[in-house]
């Protein structure tokens, strides 16, 4: 199989990953931070380890105010609903995935209102609208660091530098960049970052994490045992433990741990150049293509390697399917879960297909892949039964 589904998880996990999971799970199964033997002080300090590496990668000062969740969804579902209030703005983008539209809805519908600012149909950001709604003093902008469906690239650091002058919250999505695009919170004015291990961290699923500046509370989503001040039964109002209740996934973190690690000695710049290079050709390939559109930027300038396209006169559904089931490429077609960016670039009603090469995709996947592509085009999605082994 070749693998082009990165942007949804990446696969392969390199080899460390695995191998930390197996040997967390068999020496380190203990439950952190709920017992005084030598097995569960060991998955405490692995829970410390991985904070400290993590807060290397984004630049954050104190590793304590990074929190470990299931996921990207659930760390923006707990920066949202955890602050705002009946009564306050947001501010967000037309490019958003639905882990921040669906609970900005939510907060909507709780009395919260809601602001989106339009992007272009390659996904491009209106800064200068994004600018005079933060001059109307929002209590926080909400946006997304990159689309899953067409790569673009938002200006964080310039809406930091906005927000900053206002005062105001900025929340951001990283679960596309997180890994590959240089992240550090202090210079790009974010207060509060949510991220994925399982996509450009290399992690495991079912992990992720919520930076959240000193400077900034946020209500507990869910509160529970601790670990600490277990004579009380209020939760306690001190980072991490405020937002960390109930048992973590301590194999999935050490998995974390392993990805961000791998990350940190094989480097981010390293990463993103294989990364880009793949998207290139892909470009390149899909845009000599005469049936094929290509949505979002078409080069290679603030974009991550995620590259969408239609066929004209075909279903995209069909065409993932007769990649998968006639050349055994993976890739993924439909809305993407962004109904948002979709009418922004104009593919709400037909989604599109969407390729997202990794870091241990090779030129060579990509060229079978283009090549599949383009038999799929000339015959018009209808392709005889063919041993492809």
């Amino acid at each position: 199989m070749i693998y082009l589904d990165n942007a949804a998880t990446t696969w392969p996990k390199p080899e460390s990953v695995y191998q930390a999971v197996d040997q967390c799970l068999r020496t380190r199964g203990a439950n952190p931070g709920r017992g005084g033997h030598g097995m569960a002080r060991a998955a405490s300090l692995l829970l410390y380890e991985t904070r400290e590496a993590l807060a290397e990668l984004f630049g954050i000062a104190d590793a304590n105010q990074l929190v470990f969740t299931y996921n990207a969804t659930d760390a923006i579902s707990m920066a949202v609903m955890g602050l705002a209030d009946p009564g306050d703005s947001i501010v967000t983008t037309s490019m958003e995935h639905n882990a921040v539209a669906r609970t900005l809805r939510l907060a909507q519908s709780r009395g919260v209102t809601i602001h989106v600012i339009p992007c272009d149909s390659t996904g491009q950001l209106d800064l200068q609208a994004m600018a005079a709604a933060i001059r109307q003093k929002p209590k926080a902008v909400v946006m997304t660091h990159a689309s899953n469906v067409t790569g673009t690239i938002m200006p964080v650091a310039e809406v930091g530098k906005l927000t900053k002058e206002q005062g105001v919250a900025l929340v951001v999505d990283a679960a596309q960049t997180a890994g590959v695009e240089d992240i550090h919170v202090a210079d790009m004015g974010i207060d509060i970052l949510a991220f994925s291990g399982h996509k450009g961290l290399l992690g495991p699923q079912g992990t992720g994490g919520l930076y959240i500046h000193e400077a900034i509370t946020i209500r507990p989503l869910r509160v529970g045992g601790t670990g600490s001040l277990s004579e009380s039964d209020l939760q306690p109002e001190f980072m991490p433990d405020s937002l960390e209740s109930g048992t973590p996934n301590t194999p999935g973190i050490a998995g974390l741990n392993a990805g961000v690690q791998f990350i940190l000695q094989t480097g981010q710049a390293v990463i993103r150049a294989k990364e880009m290079e793949l998207t290139g050709q892909l470009l390149a390939g899909l845009l000599a293509i005469p049936a094929a559109s290509v949505y979002g930027r078409l080069d290679l300038l603030g974009r991550t390697a995620v590259v969408s396209f239609t066929l004209k006169g075909q279903d995209s559904g069909q065409i993932a399917h007769l990649l998968d089931q006639q050349y055994a490429i993976a890739c993924r077609s439909g809305l993407h879960c962004a109904p948002w960016a979709h009418k922004t670039i104009g593919t709400l009603e037909t989604g599109t297909v969407r390729l997202s090469p990794g870091y241990f995709n090779t030129q060579q996947e990509i060229e079978q892949a283009l090549a599949a592509i383009r038999e799929i085009a000339a015959q018009g999605g209808f392709i005889h039964e063919r041993d492809f082994s």
